[in-house]
This record gives C-alpha cells, sequence and structure tokens, in this order.
C-alpha cells in the first residue's frame, strides 16, 4: 500500500529526510519543469527500470495531478517496497503553490 500526501506533507516530512523522489511524467514533460531532486522514470519505462529505485529507502512519487504517480505507487507496493508516498495534487499542484522549479 501507499500513502497520498500533500505538498505541504511532502516539504514537512521529507526536508531532512533521506528518500528517493521520482517523476514518472515523459521526459519532455520533466524538461520544462520538475520538483528539484526529482529524478525522472517515466511511467511508459517504469516497469523495465524499477531496479534504479531503492527497496530500502522512502520513496515518493509525483507526476502531473497524482494520477500516473498513483499507478506507478501501486506496482512498486505489488513489487514488495514498503515505504511508498504519491505526491497527491502532483507536480502542477506544486508549481500552483509557487514552490522551487527546476528546468532542463
Amino acid at each position: 500500500m501507499y500513502s497520498d500526501i500533500s505538498s505541504e506533507e511532502y516539504r514537512d516530512q521529507f526536508a531532512d529526510r533521506a528518500h528517493q523522489f521520482i517523476d514518472v511524467r515523459e521526459e519532455d514533460e520533466h524538461a520544462e519543469g520538475h520538483i528539484p531532486g526529482a529524478a525522472n522514470i517515466p511511467l511508459s519505462e517504469f516497469m523495465t527500470r524499477v531496479d534504479e529505485i531503492n527497496e530500502d529507502s522512502p520513496v515518493v512519487l509525483v507526476c502531473n495531478t497524482g494520477v500516473r504517480s498513483s499507478q506507478a505507487a501501486l506496482y512498486l507496493a505489488s513489487m514488495g517496497y514498503e515505504e511508498i508516498y504519491n505526491l497527491d495534487e502532483g507536480a502542477k499542484g506544486w508549481m500552483n503553490k509557487g514552490y522551487p522549479v527546476d528546468k532542463g
């Protein structure tokens, strides 16, 4: 199972905590603007690249609106990952709040 978290909860809970932050949007979406520190593993490649994600560290997933990232979260849960979080408002919600964004 996974937990949905808001942008505020993410910023509070993971500011000083080691974790993996994965953006499951496609490469062009990621390049247009992404949350700082987010690695890009597009959902279209997710199953073949899941070995890049460490099972022993919390995983936070994001997409545009929280739909694709929830699919990735369910997949990780089915693979035995235990600490999984879905940024439920997605990158759009993050950006709408004026939080930092990296480009490229």
